[in-house]
C-alpha cells in the first residue's frame, strides 16, 4: 500500500504530454494551450510540453524542467491517438535517455489516447460544431476560424 500511495502523490510527480511536433508554428502552440488546459483542469502542478521532434522544448528539456521543479516521478503521456512506432519503440528511448541523466528520477510512459469512451464524445462535439458552421448556423471552432477549412464543398 505504502507504493500505491507514494505513486498517488502529486507534489513530487511532474507529467510531459508529448506530441510528434510540427513545422508549423501554430500546431506546436496548440500543445501549448492543451498543457494549459489539463494543468488547470487537473491535480498536478508540474506538466510540461514535450515534442519527439522538429520543435522544441525536447523531451530531455520537459523531464530536465520537471526535475528542477522537484518532480522525481515523471509521468510520460504521448499524445497521439493509437499506438505505434513512436510509443512502442520511440518516446520509451527517448524517456530513458532524459532520466539517464537524472539519478534518482524514475518515468512512466503512458499509453496513448487509443479506444478511450470519452473520445466518442469529443468526435461526436468536433463533427457537430463542423456540420453547423458549415451550414451557417454556429461560429467556427478555434481551429478553423479565419480559414475556408470547414466547409460543405
Amino acid at each position: 500500500m505504502e507504493n500505491a500511495f507514494a505513486a498517488s502523490r502529486t507534489e513530487d510527480t511532474g507529467v510531459i504530454i508529448i506530441d510528434h511536433g510540427s513545422r508549423r508554428e501554430d500546431s506546436n502552440r496548440m500543445l501549448l494551450d492543451l498543457v494549459a488546459l489539463f494543468t488547470q483542469a487537473t491535480r498536478f502542478r508540474i506538466v510540461e510540453p514535450a515534442h519527439m521532434e522538429l520543435a522544441e522544448p525536447s523531451l530531455q528539456t520537459a523531464y530536465t524542467r520537471c526535475v528542477e521543479r522537484g518532480a522525481t516521478l515523471v509521468v510520460i503521456h504521448p499524445y497521439f491517438l493509437l499506438p505505434g512506432r513512436h510509443w512502442e519503440e520511440d518516446i520509451p528511448v527517448l524517456a530513458e535517455q532524459a532520466a539517464g541523466k537524472h539519478p534518482g528520477t524514475r518515468y512512466l510512459v503512458t499509453s496513448p489516447l487509443g479506444l478511450h469512451p470519452r473520445l466518442v464524445d469529443v468526435i461526436s462535439d468536433r463533427v457537430e460544431q463542423c456540420l453547423q458552421h458549415a451550414l451557417g448556423t454556429a461560429p467556427a471552432c478555434a481551429i478553423c476560424a479565419g480559414t475556408m477549412k470547414c466547409r460543405i464543398r
